[in-house]
């Protein structure tokens, strides 16, 4: 029993690590990623870049301990259900740096990221169902994606 739950730890841990990760080599104070961020006009609600590592880090944390706790759940096709849901939002957190930062199309970022901000809503109504706590895990991460998508559409609204 120890060892399931030391490997379910570890596969939410490293998953979430990964897109961390893959997200750290994609970010505006990189290379010539600087300059072309540094040139966007922003919105004046756009937090200074500091702001980003720490939330990130704190969103990141409780996502996966969001979906071990799914995972830990008895098995159901609710379960069933949430877990896909959380590999899906996961999977569009992690396309979102390369579209933005790396290919340097915000545009594009900003379709992936309200994708990611519908599968959020989502996983977080199916956890619910399965796990009440794991579901109010992804309360800050909602928001700050939602105000992240506003940032996102602002940039490309003010960048045509």
């Amino acid at each position: 029993m120890k060892s399931r739950k030391l490997i379910g730890a570890a596969i939410f841990g490293g998953a979430v690590a990964g897109v961390a990760a893959l997200g750290g080599l994609f970010n505006p104070g990189r290379g010539s990623t600087r300059d072309w961020y540094a040139e966007l006009e922003k919105p004046t609600f756009n937090p200074p870049d500091a702001v980003f590592a720490p939330v990130w880090t704190m969103l990141y944390m409780l996502i996966a301990v969001s979906g071990y706790r799914i995972w830990s759940s008895p098995a159901s096709a609710e379960r069933t259900r949430a877990l896909a849901l959380w590999a899906t939002q996961l999977t569009f957190n992690g396309a979102w740096s390369p579209l933005f930062f790396g290919a340097k199309k915000p545009a594009l970022a900003l379709g992936d990221i309200a994708l990611m901000l519908a599968a959020i809503a989502t996983y977080t109504a199916a956890a619910r169902k399965v796990d009440k706590p794991a579901a109010w895990l992804m309360s800050p991460y909602l928001a700050w994606v939602a105000f992240a998508t506003l940032l996102n559409a602002e940039i490309v609204r003010l960048n045509e």
